[in-house]
């Protein structure tokens, strides 16, 4: 395998580059899909980053996205949905670099889980089973060492319990949720004023689906908190990135985001145009660090906002593509 620690000591664009460069070298020659996908497109080498092609995300429902084929994974996440054979499979063949991986972001954007009481309402990702979120989160619970932490699924009334015996200890409590059980939450108008709340998006056709900022006056309303944060993460990536009071989502500096024209996906937007996200993910070195996903957004300098998904009839490029 690559030697990937010196992606979590980026310092500069030409770095990056460099490094993205080096691993779709890797990628192109390993990766079988991804190998095909860029012969298919009949696309010179790239030079620079703008010219690296993107898989499109639904190859990691039909196809096994690894540079190690013959190689048992050491796990393998699978996204939610209905059905297995729906369900997005991305096999992890070093779990100590998706543990360095979030556990840097998470502590450069949201602080030392050691110091925090950490509640999780992810109920369906926990029934469903194999996520890469309750992963996380479980480590994280893991890593913060206290027993008022854990998984609540749909005990909204523990939460409240747990939160004010937190507030009581000192600790800044921290609650990780899906959108639909957040919402039931603040429809019990518990006062969760001195918690950070990061919601994780998705209402797994519980609720109707809301904008991001209707789903996030909602929580802020019923919650009695000034700020609703959100992480940014999926199966297919072993990175992450958390939004800031401005719905804007910053990502690690391993992590980069663009944005595809959704008629032309091998044309770039301009920054604060909407068009499909494309993520460089730099700990997806041993699968395909280069992903067009269905996620709509737009750029903002650094930072980058989501502004929904396409819908069936907007997925032309990668459609054609994936045909």
């Amino acid at each position: 395998m690559p030697e990937y620690s010196s992606i979590f000591n980026i310092h500069s664009a030409e770095e990056f580059q460099k490094i993205a460069l080096d691993f779709f070298d890797f990628q192109s020659e390993n990766c079988t899909i991804y190998r095909e996908f860029i012969q298919s497109l009949g696309k010179s080498k790239p030079t620079k980053l703008d010219e690296i092609p993107f898989l499109p995300i639904d190859f990691f429902k039909t196809h096994n996205v690894t540079c190690y084929p013959s190689i048992e994974p050491e796990k393998t996440f699978l996204s939610s949905g209905t059905t297995q054979g729906f369900r997005s499979k991305h096999p992890i063949h070093d779990l100590k670099l998706y543990e360095t991986s979030f556990l840097k972001t998470y502590e450069q954007f949201i602080g030392q889980s050691k110091d925090q009481i950490i509640l999780a309402l992810l109920p369906n990702y926990v029934e469903q089973g194999s996520s890469s979120l309750v992963y996380m989160v479980d480590r994280l619970i893991e890593e913060s060492e206290n027993e008022l932490s854990g998984f609540l699924l749909n005990n909204l009334n523990e939460v409240e319990k747990r939160y004010k015996q937190a507030l009581i200890s000192g600790k800044k409590v921290i609650i990780f949720g899906v959108s639909y059980a957040l919402l039931d939450l603040a429809e019990q108008h518990i006062d969760l004023s001195n918690a950070t709340i990061i919601e994780t998006g998705g209402m797994k056709g519980r609720r109707k689906e809301l904008t991001k900022t209707e789903l996030h006056t909602a929580l802020k309303n019923g919650l009695n908190v000034p700020v609703i944060h959100s992480e940014y993460g999926m199966t297919e990536l072993l990175s992450q990135a958390y939004s800031d009071q401005n719905e804007l989502f910053t990502p690690p500096n391993w992590m980069k985001i663009s944005c595809r024209d959704v008629n032309d996906p091998f044309h770039l937007v301009a920054e604060g145009k909407t068009g499909g996200i494309n993520v460089i993910d730099l700990a997806n070195i041993n699968s395909c660090c280069f992903i067009a996903t269905q996620d709509l957004g737009q750029i903002h300098g650094n930072q980058f906002k989501v502004m929904g998904r396409f819908d069936q009839s907007d997925i032309r490029g990668c459609n054609l593509l994936i045909e």
